[in-house]
């Protein structure tokens, strides 16, 4: 799914660092109260979590599969417990990036996976599945720090690299990059700007 005349992907070093900041994110509003709604989404800040967690666990199911023409079978998602709290989250999207991070980082680098079934079933090598992973993470984290009032903020370089990595993706809008490549990502989703 990258562009490999684009010679910046985002790597697996990047899914730490945004893997940092959002359970940095998480943690800091652990206190708070996760039943408002997450940013403008409908869903609470504990449900966006838990689907957050859902989404980098299977990501690191798909491509430790390398299964390429659908997603592994025989599963439904990760689900949180009804008394699952908010130090839960935090704990669990520590564990699944961690996941994801040591799935990414031993596959081989030609390795495929199915990454997406949107009109058709799209492959991805580790660097998507490490992109992939950021994105969803980093939006919903960007919904539940907005729904917390907790600082999120990716530091830009990595925001870039993200941005550049998924732009062309299906489901994006397409967006005129800016110096502001955190913002594009947002713009991106849905989301609005922070500009």
């Amino acid at each position: 799914m990258h562009d490999p005349n684009n010679p910046d992907p985002f790597t697996p070093d990047d899914l730490q660092t945004m893997s940092a900041l959002a359970i940095d994110a998480w943690q800091s509003g652990v206190d708070r109260d996760w039943s408002v709604p997450a940013g403008t989404l409908e869903w609470s800040c504990l449900r966006t979590a838990a689907h957050t967690v859902d989404c980098v666990f299977s990501y690191a199911l798909f491509l430790a599969s390398r299964k390429v023409d659908a997603y592994p079978g025989g599963f439904d998602e990760l689900r949180a417990l009804p008394d699952a709290t908010a130090a839960d989250m935090v704990d669990n999207l520590r564990a699944v990036t961690t996941m994801l991070w040591a799935v990414i980082a031993t596959a081989e680098p030609e390795a495929r996976a199915a990454i997406g079934a949107w009109s058709r079933v799209e492959t991805g090598g580790p660097n998507d599945f490490a992109a992939r992973g950021a994105l969803e993470m980093s939006l919903h984290t960007h919904d539940i720090a907005t729904g917390l009032h907790v600082p999120f903020a990716p530091p830009p370089d990595v925001a870039q690299r993200l941005r550049d990595h998924t732009s062309t993706w299906p489901g994006q809008v397409p967006v005129e990059p800016s110096a502001d490549a955190w913002s594009d990502v947002l713009e991106s989703s849905g989301r609005a700007q922070t500009r």
